[in-house]
């Protein structure tokens, strides 16, 4: 994959592991690569294959998209999707909160209707 920020790509991998509680060989064993591979991955010291992103993928509950997304130029679907990726499986107390967050930082900087 030609003109991806692996170091971003990485880190997002890296936050996506750690918030399901992994370890880097626990996920390195269920996507069938080496532990070395995937802290390499992490670092962005090492590209990836399609099939290995996209199993990567699978086994965060994430998307592609949303694992590259940071790669991608900010369009406004590209930021809904990481919007319901975020929101996808939380409680709806929580949901609530988010939106309720949201709406103050708008209206902080004023552009709630914009």
């Amino acid at each position: 994959m030609e003109n991806v920020d692996y170091k971003r790509l990485g880190e997002r991998i890296r936050e996506e592991r750690l918030h399901l509680r992994l370890t880097q060989a626990q996920l390195a064993e269920d996507i069938d690569i080496s532990d070395t591979y995937m802290g390499a991955i992490e670092r962005g010291e090492r590209g990836l294959s399609l099939d290995t992103l996209i199993m990567l993928a699978k086994r965060l509950g994430v998307t592609v998209d949303y694992l590259l997304s940071d790669a991608v130029s900010g369009t406004d679907d590209n930021i809904m999707d990481q919007f319901r990726q975020l929101m996808d499986g939380q409680p709806l107390e929580r949901k609530q909160m988010a939106i309720n967050v949201l709406r103050a930082v708008f209206a902080y900087f004023g552009r709630e209707g914009d």
